[in-house]
């Protein structure tokens, strides 16, 4: 069943959107901008309701902050407010919201909106939860890469490393620029250590192993 998280300083909305969704969705309600975010950060929710007007952080400011973290950059969010004007419903959109949804709302509004932009957003996000090139697919939920269907051998680095330039193709990383994005929390590693495993990396891969390409004194690339 489908997490949403329900961010509304009224108890009272929070309790009739919680009472509209909960036969169809797992519901959990927050009644702060700050609470929303904590649980947020802490678990994986498929779309977030989110009021406006709220206590000391508004909804906006929270749905910037969400959009700003890449843990939760890719939850859907539908604003629920009173406010109606133009400009704030423009300044939702600008922020990245993906419906806005005017107080009083009807049960079949909600449910109508809440379907949609889940529909719309996990095929998008199915999408961009798998990389494929011919018949050399990582799947980046699961973790997995596939050789024409047969699932590959690969260390996290070396899974990290492809899937840093296969969703890159035609791009080329240096190799401190390589050593950053996947060993961003090691304290000292050695350049060498990125050649070791593209060379790895490229014999793993067979055939596509010749698309992992080498710019001299630049660094490296997938290309087709």
């Amino acid at each position: 069943m489908e997490k949403i998280l329900v961010v509304d300083d009224s108890a009272v909305q929070a309790a009739q959107l919680k009472e509209i969704l909960d036969d169809a969705y797992d519901i959990t309600t927050a009644h702060t901008a700050e609470d929303g975010l904590r649980l947020a950060s802490s678990e994986a929710f498929s779309l977030i309701l989110l009021d406006v007007m709220m206590g000391e952080m508004s909804g906006f400011r929270m749905a910037q902050l969400l959009k700003a973290d890449p843990e939760t950059a890719r939850v859907p969010v539908i604003f629920c407010t009173a406010k109606d004007s133009e400009d704030d419903t423009v300044a939702g959109l600008n922020i990245g919201a993906d419906d806005y949804i005017t107080k009083p709302f009807s049960v079949r509004e909600v449910l109508a909106r809440v379907r949609s932009v889940l529909r719309r957003t996990s095929a998008a996000r199915a999408e961009s939860e798998s990389i494929r090139f011919e018949g050399l697919e990582i799947d980046l939920r699961r973790k997995v890469c596939t050789l024409d269907g047969k699932e590959l051998q690969l260390t996290k680095k070396e899974f990290e490393i492809l899937a840093l330039l296969l969703s890159n193709r035609g791009v080329i990383f240096s190799r401190e620029e390589i050593l950053r994005r996947i060993w961003s929390d090691e304290v000292i590693v050695l350049d060498r250590t990125v050649d070791v495993n593209i060379t790895r990396l490229r014999r793993k891969v067979g055939p596509y192993g010749e698309h992992i390409v080498t710019r001299l004194g630049y660094g490296y690339g997938f290309e087709a």
